[in-house]
């Protein structure tokens, strides 16, 4: 490629939400064939950096170079005019379009008098999809989809683009490691084709395997540029939080009596029975790539899915769609999607948190006053370390991570005897991970049984005492974690087996 080597630059950018500065004089510049890393606990200021240099919000004060002219971007489909794309933390897809329409939204093939070329669409849609090994109907909503093919679609639009310069949010959030690994193996086709890729994740593995740069964000300030043999887990993370984390290891757990039973669960993603319990005290993770049918499995026994068979909670059958008395009997969901299930963004930190007990707040005759669930949203912010420590601003300005501990900790505050968690840690930073594993650790050490689902597969392992692996609706097998390794967890949720 010809240019100059820097082909995007930020100088010195600011910015700031509500008196919250989110970025303070923040500087970054990416070379061509070249992978920057930014890293940072939540909140520190990574994704408004990333939409600064895609034209989402302009800065305060500074400037965006790119190919060393300042430019000012209106917007993302600006920045894609100068061959920048972005994959957002939070997926930026029409769900009543298909697949096709969502590859190819802005750019459709056409023919004479603006016509478009459905053959052509066609084709260009597959071959997008074979960059990610991704293989859904291309007229298939895309709402029909399940969370990661969704984003995989996402980064199938943003590599089938042509972009000089990527912006990737998150990208393997939602993904199975061998997903991980064709993404990340994409990611140094790119590079090698001269490519300008910006990466943010909290998985710090994927960071030491592809980032040639690191630049670490702490409270909207860059604290460090980590480069070669310094890009190492521990230094990141050191330079994250400002100290050595503390390795958590499985403690001795008193293992209780059944709080949840599932037997002959039957659903339309299930065709055959599911049939396992969960103790008072027990954490049970369920592994599995993309449409195992992890997420349905837990919304199905939340009453969010239609299901045959029993749920059982201590003992008492839970009856079918219904998750209002769901939680009445003590179960709780906190879901995979945050943004578009977990949260009511453009409310408060405050209604947020009181929603799933709003019935425990109301005075008489229903009536809630005006400080209603403040104690019961302080609470929630302090125990999770939400920043800023704020009750009183919209949800939507939180960092992503922080929008997860709020979701995380409005279900906590009802004390639920069984909790169901898809995809806990999703976009939370190393130190709010280990803390929210903390949390877990105490609930079932005080007699919660917990089922979830997650993607991570440190996460599956070092958590739980028993793992299921799904494949296709399936259960595969079940596993003590103790007496497990990834290479059989990956085994039979390919559908394979283990001697």
């Amino acid at each position: 490629m010809k240019g100059p080597e820097r082909i995007i630059e930020a100088q010195s950018v600011t910015k700031s939400f509500g008196g919250v500065v989110a970025l303070d004089s923040v500087s970054l510049s990416i070379r061509r064939g070249e992978v920057v890393a930014v890293v940072g606990e939540n909140g520190a200021g990574k994704s408004t950096l990333i939409k600064i240099l895609c034209g989402v919000h302009p800065p305060d004060s500074g400037v965006v170079l790119i190919d060393g002219n300042p430019v000012h971007l209106s917007g993302p489909a600006d920045a894609f005019a100068h061959g920048i794309a972005r994959i957002p933390q939070e997926l930026e897809l029409c769900d009543s379009m298909t697949v096709a329409e969502n590859l190819l939204l802005g750019r459709e093939p056409t023919i004479r008098h603006g016509i478009i070329d459905e053959d052509a669409c066609r084709i260009a849609a597959r071959n997008a999809l074979k960059q990610v090994a991704l293989d859904v109907p291309l007229e298939k909503p895309v709402r029909d989809l399940g969370y990661g093919q969704r984003q995989l679609v996402a980064i199938a639009r943003a590599l089938d683009g042509q972009a000089q310069v990527l912006l990737l949010d998150e990208p393997t959030a939602t993904l199975s490691p061998t997903e991980t690994r064709l993404l990340l193996d994409r990611i140094e086709v790119l590079k090698a084709a001269g490519a300008a890729i910006v990466l943010i994740t909290h998985r710090l593995s994927e960071v030491e395997k592809v980032a040639d740069r690191v630049m670490v964000l702490r409270d909207g300030h860059h604290v460090a540029t980590l480069e070669a043999d310094r890009i190492t887990h521990d230094e990141m993370v050191r330079q994250m939080v400002g100290r050595d984390l503390e390795l958590v290891t499985n403690e001795p757990t008193s293992i209780g009596k059944v709080r949840l039973s599932l037997k002959g669960l039957r659903t339309s993603v299930h065709p055959e029975s599911i049939e396992f319990d969960v103790r008072a005290g027990e954490r049970i993770a369920l592994a599995g790539l993309v449409g195992a049918g992890r997420s349905e499995l837990l919304e199905s026994i939340f009453g969010l899915r239609d299901r045959l068979g029993e749920v059982l909670v201590d003992g008492n059958t839970l009856p079918g769609s219904d998750p209002g008395i769901a939680v009445d009997r003590g179960l709780a969901l906190i879901p995979e999607e945050r943004s578009s299930q977990g949260l009511v963004l453009q409310q408060t930190v405050a209604e947020n948190a009181i929603l799933p007990g709003i019935h425990r707040e109301a005075g008489v005759l229903g009536w809630l006053s005006a400080d209603a669930g403040e104690d019961t949203a302080r609470s929630v912010v302090e125990k999770l370390g939400i920043r800023p420590a704020r009750t009183d601003i919209v949800a939507s300005s939180l960092s992503g991570g922080n929008q997860q501990k709020l979701v995380i900790g409005k279900w906590l505050a009802l004390d639920p005897g069984v909790l169901l968690l898809d995809e806990p840690t999703r976009g939370v930073d190393v130190g709010a991970r280990e803390e929210i594993h903390l949390r877990l650790r105490e609930l079932s050490g005080k007699g919660v049984a917990i089922l979830y689902a997650s993607s991570e597969m440190e996460e599956v392992l070092a958590l739980s005492h028993r793992v299921v692996v799904m494949h296709e609706g399936r259960i595969t097998g079940t596993l003590t974690s103790s007496e497990s390794n990834e290479e059989e967890i990956l085994e039979l949720a390919t559908g394979g087996s283990i001697q």
